[in-house]
């Protein structure tokens, strides 16, 4: 069946609940995993001209550790799982394009990632990237909620 699972992280707690589940299914098909987060581009952000809200600096910083903490959730649970674990941390204006771009490079044949969780106008407002990927994936995507 599946041999290689991309589980998608952002640091959310759903994301967290999806990594489990991810790793309980490649531990039950003997697979292996690769966690994956992505990162935004740095854009300045101007509260009012002159004033910019954040530091070009420490932004790519920021982005490093927070992929560190999502990541080492996954490392972590695939390790106790007795599950290969490979991790990456991407840089990309569009996360849904990163995540089925990593998913076809790493040789993935399954995404196991969460849903977002909104629902209502703020889903059809701002839109998910699970169903960015849920869109333009031609790997199967299995969502968790």
């Amino acid at each position: 069946m599946y041999q290689h699972i991309l589980i998608p992280t952002d640091g959310s707690p759903l994301s967290e609940m999806a990594i489990q589940q991810g790793v309980a299914l490649a531990k039950s098909l003997h697979a292996r995993v690769t966690a994956l987060t992505v990162s935004l581009p740095f854009h300045a952000i101007a509260i009012e001209p002159g004033v910019v809200f954040a530091m070009p600096d420490q932004y790519p910083k920021d982005c490093e550790a927070a992929a560190a903490r999502a990541l080492g959730v996954a490392t972590e649970a695939a390790q106790l799982a007795g599950v290969p674990c490979n991790t990456l941390h991407v840089w990309d204006e569009f996360p849904h394009r990163a995540i089925i771009e990593a998913a076809s490079k790493s040789g993935c044949d399954l995404i196991f990632m969460a849903s977002h969780g909104r629902r209502g106008f703020s889903a059809l407002l701002l839109g998910s990237e699970t169903t960015k990927v849920l869109t333009h994936s031609k790997i199967p995507v299995l969502v968790c909620r």
